[in-house]
């Protein structure tokens, strides 16, 4: 009896792994890696694109703040203001108002972010309107319209 005495080893098997079998396994491990990182960039910007549109609706509801607290001026068509208008000028109410509320918005939501405030003797249209190119939805402007009744 032998004791301690293995039996010979073929050259033929296999003592460990392959450099090619280490190159296919980083290979895998690298897309599945880019392909996590490309997930999360998609991530960043859905939420980033749902702040936004979080932060529009704080603001049209800070301008319908103001129309409630006079609601005369806006029956009266004061608060009126177009997409394209300039800032009010003036120091009443609704024109302090709608100057501070259009700089928060461009603050808030960026330079190209504009507000439109249209009343009648019922109610008022109120848009707050921006650039949302990097969301993932394939439109660049986005416009929130919430309408308050008198």
């Amino acid at each position: 009896m032998m004791i301690g005495i293995q039996p010979p080893v073929s050259n033929q098997s296999q003592q460990g792994i392959s450099l090619i079998e280490v190159l296919i396994t980083v290979l895998v491990l690298s897309v599945g890696l880019l392909g996590l990182a490309g997930l999360q960039l998609t991530s960043l910007r859905n939420n980033q694109s749902a702040m936004e549109r979080s932060v529009g609706v704080v603001q049209s509801y800070s301008i319908i703040e103001a129309i409630r607290a006079d609601p005369d001026s806006a029956k009266a068509n004061r608060f009126d203001i177009a997409l394209d208008a300039a800032d009010p000028t003036g120091n009443t109410f609704p024109a302090n108002s709608l100057s501070i509320w259009r700089e928060q918005i461009q603050e808030n939501l960026g330079a190209d972010a504009v507000g439109a405030v249209s009343c009648n003797n019922i109610r008022c249209t109120v848009i707050v309107q921006w650039d949302d190119s990097k969301g993932t939805d394939g439109r660049a402007t986005q416009q929130i319209i919430t309408e308050v009744h008198l």
